[in-house]
């Protein structure tokens, strides 16, 4: 279900698909995330997403009001995981606020793999 804005003048229907590229984009940005994974790793490998290909590894709910993300990331070895994904919930949530308008109830991380980056 898309977003959703009502003001005076109508109703704003945001795209899932926008609000998953911005989420993506914005995680990209943040230090010690290599990329973003497919959403279902079934048989224990993890593919890495090419830029084009981010909001694959991003889902979004939209529940009344709020906005429900899931990421689905590869993170450096050797970088805390709970700081990176501390940054990228920060930096996703703050992102998607500022950028619609609207409110973000949760950024859920989903650690699929961890890579050595050269």
């Amino acid at each position: 279900m898309p977003g959703k804005i009502n003001n005076q003048y109508g109703t704003i229907n945001i795209d899932d698909n926008v609000l998953a590229s911005v989420a993506g984009m914005s995680a990209m940005e943040c230090y010690g995330l290599v990329g973003m994974a497919i959403k279902n790793a079934k048989d224990g490998l993890v593919e890495l997403l090419r830029r084009e290909h981010l909001t694959k590894g991003v889902k979004v709910y939209s529940d009344d009001d709020k906005l429900i993300i899931d990421l689905y990331i590869v993170v450096q070895f050797g970088i805390k995981i709970s700081v990176v994904a501390n940054n990228i919930i920060d930096k996703v949530k703050y992102n998607i606020e500022s950028l619609t308008g609207m409110k973000v109830d949760k950024v859920n991380i989903h650690v699929q793999s961890v890579r050595v980056q050269k």
